[in-house]
């Protein structure tokens, strides 16, 4: 139940963080180094840190 649950709030994590990511316009990505597609890695890779 344990690993269900912190999978859960990793995943919770990563949607929270693609969605903050997606509202920035391309510009505002490319000030802060990334580009539309790179936003479901930048997502996961925050949230296993």
């Amino acid at each position: 139940m344990i690993k269900f649950a912190h999978s859960l709030k990793q995943w919770r994590s990563v949607r929270n963080t693609e969605h903050q990511l997606r509202r920035l316009s391309e510009r505002e990505l490319e000030d802060i180094g990334f580009a539309p597609g790179d936003i479901p890695g930048v997502a996961r890779s925050a949230a296993l840190r």
